[in-house]
């Protein structure tokens, strides 16, 4: 407990200066360290918002000239955009050309198939593979080359037009507008592939048209000028039947009135036979009796030879009009088959530009 009470220790003054000497000192040497932190940390300040400031200056720059780039390739794409839904908007009119024209040439296939069928009908030496025919069986192959040269087109269209969608185009780069410029041109020259296509099948298909009405045409006019011949022919031949007859019945009459004349001479030659003893003999009346039965009888035979060669003319003259008049049938079957069935179904063909 004594101890507890014992007094501090007593410093000497040299002590108390030399300890506040080395207080002033050290107060001295941190208040300069800390003055040297201050101006230090000041310029750091200062250097650090100078580079900020410049760090920031130059990233906005940086980002005002992307920012002014994005906007010029946004406003490119916008463009290209633009132009590629008006080309694919007029790419599906065009499409839409090429189905109407596609679907346009089934009928007058059909109607040219059904022509070469009908033609089918024809008799006799009239089904003949004719020009007609050689026609028909061409605007068949045209019309068929025409609906597969359609049928590719339109499908090199559908896929360009898958090529230029404009959901193709939400990523904005400069390879989008070089693709899409590109396309673009592609549509272009397709659109200029089309209008060539249907307008040099449309001068095919017409052109052959005209080809096979003009030599259905002139067949036509072939036919009923052999029909109109072969009536004239006929005509000609019912009148020499009809003068044939008339000679046929001229023989059998001047046969037939020939038999009283040679019966009569007859009687006389059998009468004089029965003349007595020497009155019996070939005198000048008995001779005369004998040359008139042999000129008669000659007569008679030359009459029925004459008769026989007529009647063997009127059978041929009636071989010949059964003929002609099957010929002129065959004629007129053609005529309704080639003017009838198949010029006027042609009639409906009507070759249109799409």
């Amino acid at each position: 407990m004594a101890r507890l009470l014992q007094a501090p220790p007593k410093f000497n003054p040299s002590e108390w200066n030399i300890a506040n000497k080395m207080q002033c000192a050290s107060t001295e040497s941190q208040k300069s360290r800390s003055e040297r932190t201050i101006a230090e940390s000041q310029r750091l300040l200062d250097e650090v918002e100078k580079t900020t400031r410049k760090t920031q200056s130059d990233i906005n720059k940086k980002i005002e000239q992307r920012r002014e780039e994005i906007k010029f390739w946004k406003q490119e794409l916008d463009n290209k955009l633009e132009q590629i839904v008006r080309e694919t908007e007029v790419l599906l009119s065009f499409k839409t050309r090429l189905e109407k024209s596609l679907e346009s040439c089934e009928e007058p296939l059909i109607i040219a198939q059904k022509c070469l069928l009908n033609r089918q009908r024809r008799a006799g030496i009239d089904l003949v593979h004719d020009e007609v025919e050689q026609e028909l069986v061409k605007e068949v192959e045209v019309l068929q080359g025409v609906i597969a040269l359609l049928g590719r087109t339109l499908e090199q269209t559908n896929e360009q037009i898958s090529f230029v969608s404009p959901e193709d185009w939400i990523d904005f780069s400069n390879i989008n507008v070089e693709k899409a410029e590109k396309q673009k041109n592609n549509s272009l020259a397709l659109r200029a592939l089309i209008d060539g296509i249907l307008s040099q099948t449309a001068n095919d298909m017409r052109k052959q048209c005209e080809v096979v009405n003009v030599a259905f045409r002139s067949r036509v006019k072939e036919v009923k000028d052999a029909k109109h011949k072969l009536q004239t022919l006929l005509a000609m031949v019912m009148d020499e039947i009809a003068s044939q007859e008339k000679n046929v019945a001229a023989l059998k009459k001047a046969i037939a009135d020939k038999e009283g004349p040679v019966k009569v001479a007859q009687t006389r030659l059998e009468a004089r036979n029965h003349r007595p003893s020497v009155e019996l003999c070939y005198d000048t009346v008995q001779y005369k009796l004998i040359s008139e039965v042999q000129e008669i009888t000659k007569n008679i035979q030359r009459l029925k030879d004459t008769l026989a060669q007529a009647e063997t003319e009127l059978k041929g003259l009636s071989r010949r009009q059964l003929s002609l008049e099957e010929e002129i049938q065959v004629k007129e079957n053609t005529l309704y088959v080639d003017e009838v069935l198949c010029m006027q179904m042609r009639e409906s063909v009507y070759i249109k530009n799409f």
